[in-house]
Parts: structure tokens; C-alpha cells; sequence
């Protein structure tokens, strides 16, 4: 989603409960000894995550909640202190919150009780002179020990839940790919159905879901400064892509030390290219893994894949221009991973490969390249 729909203030990412961190166990509910521990320690210091270990393999597991003091505010900055400290291999369960304000949702129709009380909390709580030049509230950042730039950080993406039932989709005039032809606003509150699995768009409309995340990115090159949230680039970010769903692993380049990952702007679904300019804007809950790759060169675009898919991905304002990268994305990925000529990579994306418009809409247009994981013999899939 661009934030551009939404005017200064009325973006916001939150929690369902309230404090800023907690810890969970992979294989356990906390003990009695170990709660106390968290208690104590959240007393003294909101901002200290506690966790368990939980297995040699998988690392720790930590809750971080979206609150005044655990969010970055509509940019991406190298020099926004971390929230959280983790290691390679552990996990982070982040809460997000949908793309609008508590009065903005209320206008539309929610009822109040039903404007998640964390929400309110981040409006009351975030001076404006943290806030922008986006819109996007993001949670984190979350500092990977050991990441330097020239590393690779493999964030797998391992559950993404719903939060609340109900998304909204809007435009207005002057955003969105079509402004000319609707020269006026509009916001539509659209129930979602967790037990079906669908959203009810209207009478005998109902949209089978895919959540994911439109925001997730780490800190630019620190000359890049406070970077707007809206538009996406090397460092990912508002990349709106929807193949991004719980199963997927995004490849990131590493700019600065810690990685400084965020991530927020919850959809519910939503088509390519996001045309109107908003997806299903809801809540999300997203459980991640951290998997640091030392050494390992990624970019100049994070790359992806899915249990299916290769994927590759390029921005630009220039539409063209973005295809280029994200070929060129691709033709990279599959000679050095597929140990493939560059004739022959290029021939592949023509015969095998999707070339899809991510979004229109973010200032960065987008463009990723799918190749099919199914046409490699097996032990050959990267």
C-alpha cells in the first residue's frame, strides 16, 4: 500500500495486547520460574525481551508487540535504535495493525470497540517529529547479531494470522493508478471470515484469503537517511508483493550493521498491481525466522522464493526499467544458483518464466519475475 491515500497521521501499526515484549517457548507454555524472571524483567526495563531457549536448531522465540516505544513510524533509517537484539536462527512473532487511524476507521464504520485499543495507544503516543516522511507504522527495528553489510539476511516467513475481522480497501483523488477517472475518496470496510477463510467483498462476492505483509525491509546505506516507507527499493520495504505469504522466504542484502529489520502494513489480500492504491488493509500477526547468511551476496534487490517459485524483483518509477532489473534479477539468480550460462538463463524466463506487475502505485513501480521450482530435477532447486 501507498501511504500517499492516507493524509499525515492516519497510518498506524499496533498490538493486541499491551507492554512491548514478550517471549514464548517453541516447546513449551512458560513455567512458573521463568514467567516471573519476564515479570521481573519487564519491570525494570520495557524494552529487554526475555526468551526461552527452545531447541538447538531453531534458536529462541521472542513476541514483540507494536507500541509507542517498539515501531519506526512511516521511514526506514540506519540510525533508529533496535528494539530488540536476536541471533541467527531465532524467531520473532511481530503484531502489526491495518493502515489507518482509530477516527479514520470510525468514520467508516467500525464500531469504536472494535478499534484495537494498541492502535489508539500508538496515535496518543508517537510525538509527530518521529513520524514520516511515510505513513507506514512498522514494528522494530530488530538488530540480527553478527549481520555486516555484504551479508545475506534470510528472513523466512513461517505463520501469518489474522488479528482482527475486518479489513478495509480505500482511494481517493490524486492516488491510485485510475485518480483521473475517480476524482473523489471512498473506504470500504470488507469482513473477513477466518473460519471460511475468505473475505466478504459484497452480495455474492467473497475472496478467498492470502495474507501477507506489505512492508518488510531492513535499514538503507545510512546516506540514504530517513527513508519514506512508501516506496520500495534494494532494501525491500513496501514491495506489496503477494506472493509473500506465510511459506515464503524473502533474501535480503545487508546495508548496515544488525540488518535493522521492520515489517507492517498487514494485507488480507490483494491483486497485482493494487491499482486503487490499498490492498485488504488489515491486522496481522507474523511469526519469522532469522537465518543470517555470512559472506553470501545478495541483490541489488532482495529476491525470493516460495515452495513453488524462484523470484526475483525489480522498482523503479519507470515501469520498463523495473522489468530490466528484476530479468536481470532472475538471469543472476539461476546462474549462480542453478549454474546455468546466461544464454541459457535468459532463454528459461522466456519459455518457463511469469513476468508480473507487483503494484503500480508506491511511487517504485514494481515487477517480479516467477520461474517454477518444478522444472528443475530434484537436488537442483537452488
Amino acid at each position: 500500500m501507498s501511504t500517499s491515500l492516507i493524509q499525515s497521521g492516519s497510518l498506524q501499526s499496533g498490538s493486541l495486547q499491551s507492554g512491548s515484549l514478550q517471549s514464548v517457548s517453541l516447546r513449551s507454555i512458560l513455567r512458573a520460574a521463568s514467567a516471573a524472571a519476564l515479570a521481573a524483567c519487564m519491570m525494570t526495563n520495557p524494552l529487554v525481551a526475555h526468551a526461552q531457549q527452545a531447541d538447538q536448531e531453531s534458536g529462541k522465540t521472542y513476541t514483540l508487540l507494536a507500541t509507542p516505544e517498539t515501531v519506526a513510524w512511516g521511514h526506514y533509517d540506519a540510525t533508529t535504535p533496535p528494539v530488540l537484539r536476536i541471533k541467527s536462527g531465532d524467531t520473532v512473532v511481530f503484531h502489526t495493525v491495518l493502515t489507518n487511524s482509530p477516527s479514520g476507521l470510525e468514520k467508516a464504520g467500525v464500531k469504536p470497540a472494535d478499534v484495537e485499543q494498541s492502535l489508539r495507544d500508538l496515535f496518543d503516543g508517537v510525538a509527530l517529529k518521529d513520524r514520516g516522511p511515510g505513513g507506514h507504522i512498522l514494528t522494530g527495528p530488530v538488530y540480527i547479531e553478527g549481520a555486516e553489510p555484504g551479508d545475506t539476511l534470510e528472513v523466512r516467513v513461517r505463520k501469518i494470522d489474522l488479528a482482527i475481522p475486518y479489513a478495509y480497501n480505500a482511494f481517493r483523488y490524486g492516488a491510485g493508478f485510475q485518480t483521473d477517472d475517480f476524482p473523489y475518496a471512498r473506504v470500504k470496510i470488507i469482513p473477513l471470515d477466518r473460519t471460511t477463510r475468505t473475505a466478504h467483498f459484497g452480495p455474492g462476492i467473497d475472496i478467498p484469503l492470502h495474507p501477507f505483509f506489505g512492508s518488510m525491509g531492513v535499514a538503507p546505506p545510512p546516506a540514504f537517511g530517513r527513508y519514506d516507507s512508501a516506496p520500495p527499493t534494494i532494501i525491500g520495504g513496501n514491495m506489496d508483493n503477494k506472493e509473500l505469504v506465510e511459506g515464503s522466504t524473502v533474501y535480503y542484502p545487508v546495508f548496515v550493521p544488525g540488518a535493522l529489520f521492520q515489517i507492517g502494513d498487514g494485507h488480507a489480500g490483494q491483486g497485482n498491481g493494487e491499482v486503487d492504491i490499498t490492498a485488504m488493509e488489515t491486522s496481522l500477526v507474523g511469526t519469522v525466522q532469522f537465518i543470517l547468511q555470512k559472506g553470501v551476496k545478495t541483490g541489488p534487490y532482495p529476491r525470493a522464493e516460495t515452495p513453488n517459485y524462484f523470484i526475483s524483483m525489480g522498482y523503479d518509477d519507470d515501469l520498463t526499467v523495473a522489468t530490466h532489473k528484476a530479468v536481470a534479477g532472475m538471469i543472476d539468480f539461476l546462474v549462480e544458483h542453478q549454474h546455468m550460462s546466461r544464454d541459457d538463463a535468459y532463454m528459461l524466463i522466456s519459455v518457463s518464466g511469469d513476468i508480473d506487475i507487483t503494484e503500480l502505485v508506491d511511487h517504485n513501480k514494481g515487477v517480479h519475475v516467477m520461474v517454477p521450482k518444478s522444472i528443475f530435477k530434484q537436488g537442483t532447486q537452488g
